[in-house]
């Protein structure tokens, strides 16, 4: 029998953790939600200082604050470069270039949650001016933002929270995301499940060239699609292993991601993968013409430029 590792031990520990919070949290909730509010975020921005490197300053209750000197809303959780000027990071005004995350925090998630953040979402990555040079810098803002939960509202015997989450994460992205960009990039629901917004691109196989023009490239307008999803990894899906936990799934993901920034990570980041800490997931796709690239990635893609079985290739065809 395969043994269990002992990273996986490690997020039952801490899952199990995060379910006597929330229940001692709601005992009092009626009483001072604002409090209840505050204590719930102190337990997400805990695990994220255990998990993340000591590098990252993890800081609560605050707003980002663009160059030209436009603001966010109020953010629960902000995560800060290394590079963060120490004098600025009590003034609760944060630098947009200094922040590498940003996350809403709820004790108990509501559907309603979901269209404030995936709003809140498009709003702070507007006050980053958009990349360019590879399918990833097009595709990702330089911030990740996400929504943490401790438990969810539908409790009901036939209810199904899975499909709640999953069915308004895709009606409110396909009314409001008007680019992969501006998307939810992470949703967590300590006992329940995490969702990941991931992006593929795909090249349609070209015309095949005239004769006389065999060296020509010869390719439709729409030959390049790109596809996003939100990819569930559900708690109590069949298909994991009966070792997977959301909140492994959070530290996992996240490092993942903020790997493909801070090259320091990577090591890290590939071995937590390695140990299936993100479980198994899955997703309906929403497809994109070409067209949301540049011209100048655009075409490269479309004349072979997407590279594949390269790992942290920025031409690389997915991106989870």
């Amino acid at each position: 029998m395969k043994k269990t590792h002992d990273l996986h031990d490690f997020m039952n520990q801490i899952s199990a953790e995060m379910a006597s919070e929330y229940t001692r949290i709601q005992k009092r909730v009626s009483e001072d939600p604002g409090t209840a509010g505050d204590q719930g975020e102190e337990n997400w921005a805990e695990i994220l200082r255990d998990w993340l490197p000591q590098e990252y300053h993890i800081v609560t209750k605050g707003r980002i604050i663009s160059q030209d000197g436009e603001t966010s809303p109020q953010i629960d959780i902000l995560i800060l470069h290394a590079s963060y000027p120490s004098k600025l990071l009590n003034k609760k005004l944060f630098l947009a270039a200094g922040v590498a995350a940003a996350f809403e925090c709820k004790t108990t998630l509501k559907a309603s949650h979901i269209t404030e953040v995936i709003e809140n979402s498009i709003k702070i990555k507007n006050l980053y001016k958009p990349r360019g040079g590879t399918p990833y810098r097009e595709l990702h803002s330089p911030i990740i933002y996400g929504l943490l939960a401790h438990s969810h509202s539908w409790k009901g015997e036939q209810s199904e929270p899975e499909k709640i989450i999953i069915n308004k994460l895709i009606s409110e992205d396909r009314k409001l995301i008007s680019h992969p960009r501006y998307a939810l990039d992470l949703l967590c629901v300590a006992d329940l499940g995490a969702w990941q917004f991931s992006k593929m691109a795909f090249v349609k196989s070209s015309i095949p060239p005239s004769e006389g023009q065999k060296h020509s490239v010869s390719i439709h307008q729409d030959a390049l699609t790109i596809n996003t999803a939100y990819l569930g990894h559900i708690l109590n899906d069949e298909r994991q292993d009966g070792h997977f936990r959301p909140m492994g799934f959070l530290i996992s993901q996240l490092n993942q991601i903020l790997a493909w920034e801070n090259i320091s990570m990577r090591n890290l980041a590939e071995y937590y993968f390695l140990t299936n800490l993100t479980g198994n997931g899955s997703g309906s796709m929403r497809s994109w013409s070409g067209d949301i690239f540049t011209d100048n990635v655009r075409i490269q893609l479309q004349q072979g430029g997407m590279t594949s079985n390269t790992s942290w290739s920025e031409w690389s065809p997915v991106f989870l």
